[in-house]
C-alpha cells in the first residue's frame, strides 16, 4: 500500500467520523426534550467521536476567544476550588461535575465552525420539541388518556417544558416577521400558527414562573431587534396588553400568579413555608455564605454543607435545607466566591457578543443565552443536567454557525479585494 493510499484512506476515515460526530450532535438535540439517560448517552458518544476529528489549532483557535475560554476558565476554578472545600471527595467531585460539562461549549464552536450541520441540530431541537407540544395539547384536552405525570407534561417537567416552548415560540415568532412580504404569507401564517400554539400552551396548559420573567425580557428584545426603538415601546404596550388578557382569562395561569402573590404574603405575615418562601429563604442563606468566604468562596461542592450548617436550632422556613440556593450568580459564589462569579458573569457577557449582529442564527444565541441568564436569577440552571446541556449545545451550535457565517464573509472580502482592478 502506497502512502498515498494510506493518506487518502485516513481522509475517508476522518470525514466518516467527522460526519457521524454530527448526526450525534443531532441525537442530542433530539434527545434533550425527551430523556436524561439517552441525552447523557448519546453526550458521550458524541465525545469519543468528536474529539478524534478536531485539530488542535482549531480548539486552540477556540480557547483564546472569550466565548470559548472563558467556560474552560470558569472550570479550571472549580478544579482548583477542589482543594480548600471542606466537605467529602464524593460532594466536591459531584459539584465539579456540574463544572465540568462547560468544556463541551469550544468543541462545540470548533466543531460547528467547521461544519454545515449546525441547521440540521437546530431543526432537530425544533422538531422534537414540537412533538412534544403535539403530546402535550392532547393530554390536556383529552385528560382520560392514561399517562404518567402531570397532565398536559407528557416528557419531564413543566418547568422545562414551558422554557422549550418559550424558546422555540421566539426563534418562530422572529422567522414569520422577517419572511413578511409578497408570496410568503403561507409560510408566514404557518410560523405564526405554531408560535402561538407554543405560547398558548405556556398560558393555558403549563408554565414555570421562571418563563414569566423571560418572557416580557424576550418580548422587548424582539421588539427593538426588529423596529430599534419604536418597537421597544410597542414591544412594551403589546406584550403588557396581551399578557393581562391572558393572565385575566386563562384560569390555569390566573392560579399560578394567584399562588404565587398569596405565598408570598404568606411568608411575610407570618414565616409560612411554602415555595415562595423557600426560594426567598434559600436566597438569603446563600447571601450570607458568599459574605463569610467572599474572594474564594467555601470550595467545590460545598453548597449543601453550608445549608446543612444553617438550619441547626432554626424553624419554619429557615429550618429548610437545599444543595440548590435556586441562581446561579450565588451557586458558583459559595463555591468559588466573587471571582467565580464574575468569570460567570463575563461569559455570559462574551456569549451575548458572540452572537452580535443580525440575521437568524444571532437572534437564536441571543434567545438562548437571555433565556440562561434571566432564568438563572432564580434557579441554577447551569447545574441543572437538561438545562445545562440546552444552554450548552445551543451556544456551542449556534455560536459555531455565526463563526462559521463570518469566516466565510471575511473571506469573500478577501477575495473580492485581492482581485486586480479592470482595465479602463
Amino acid at each position: 500500500m502506497t502512502t498515498m493510499t494510506i493518506f487518502r484512506a485516513a481522509a475517508l476515515d476522518r470525514k466518516a467520523l467527522e460526519r457521524l460526530a454530527d448526526w450525534l450532535a443531532v441525537a442530542v438535540a433530539v434527545s434533550l426534550p425527551w430523556s436524561t439517560t439517552a441525552t447523557g448517552i448519546l453526550v458521550v458518544l458524541w465525545l469519543l467521536v468528536v474529539l478524534p476529528t478536531l485539530d488542535v489549532a482549531a480548539v486552540r483557535r477556540e480557547l483564546t476567544t472569550p466565548a470559548g475560554g472563558l467556560p474552560v476558565l470558569l472550570c479550571a476554578l472549580a478544579a482548583a476550588g477542589l482543594l480548600w472545600a471542606d466537605v467529602s471527595w464524593g460532594e466536591r467531585l459531584g459539584g465539579f461535575s456540574s463544572f465540568l460539562r462547560l468544556l463541551a461549549i469550544p468543541l462545540l464552536l470548533a466543531q460547528f465552525r467547521r461544519s454545515a450541520f449546525g441547521s440540521r441540530v437546530l431543526l432537530g431541537f425544533l422538531a422534537s420539541v414540537s412533538v412534544v407540544l403535539l403530546a402535550s395539547w392532547v393530554l390536556a384536552m383529552f385528560p382520560g388518556i392514561p399517562w404518567r405525570g402531570v397532565s398536559g407534561v407528557p416528557v419531564k417537567d413543566y418547568i422545562l417544558q414551558s422554557e422549550e416552548f418559550l424558546i422555540c415560540a421566539f426563534v418562530l415568532l422572529a422567522i414569520a416577521c422577517n419572511r413578511i412580504g409578497p408570496r410568503r404569507w403561507p409560510s408566514v401564517l404557518g410560523l405564526g400558527v405554531l408560535a402561538v400554539l407554543f405560547a398558548a400552551n405556556i398560558a393555558l396548559v403549563a408554565t414555570g414562573r421562571t418563563t414569566l420573567l423571560v418572557a416580557p425580557v424576550l418580548a422587548l428584545l424582539l421588539g427593538w431587534r426588529l423596529f430599534g426603538r419604536k418597537g421597544l415601546a410597542g414591544a412594551a404596550v403589546l406584550f403588557s396588553i396581551l399578557g393581562a388578557a391572558v393572565a385575566w382569562t386563562s384560569p390555569y395561569l390566573h392560579a399560578r400568579l394567584t399562588t404565587s402573590i398569596s405565598e408570598l404574603h404568606a411568608y411575610e405575615s407570618r414565616d409560612a413555608l411554602n415555595s415562595t418562601s423557600e426560594h426567598l429563604q434559600f436566597i438569603r442563606e446563600s447571601i450570607s455564605f458568599v459574605e463569610a468566604a467572599p474572594i474564594f468562596g467555601h470550595g467545590t461542592g460545598s453548597i449543601a454543607e453550608q445549608f446543612r450548617k444553617a438550619v441547626i436550632g432554626q424553624t419554619g422556613p429557615a429550618a429548610k435545607t437545599s444543595g440548590n440556593p435556586h441562581n446561579q450568580i450565588l451557586a458558583v459564589a459559595i463555591q468559588l466566591g466573587l471571582i467565580g462569579a464574575g468569570v460567570l458573569l463575563a461569559m455570559w457577557i462574551a456569549h451575548f457578543m458572540l452572537f452580535r449582529g443580525g440575521g437568524l442564527i444571532a437572534w437564536i444565541g441571543i434567545v438562548i443565552v437571555t433565556d440562561n441568564v434571566v432564568s438563572s436569577l432564580v434557579n441554577s440552571h447551569l447545574f441543572d443536567f437538561t438545562q445545562a446541556w440546552l444552554y450548552i449545545f445551543g451556544v456551542g451550535v449556534a455560536g459555531g454557525m455565526a463563526l462559521r457565517e463570518r469566516d466565510s464573509a471575511r473571506g469573500a472580502d478577501l477575495t473580492f479585494a485581492s482581485r486586480p482592478a479592470a482595465n479602463s
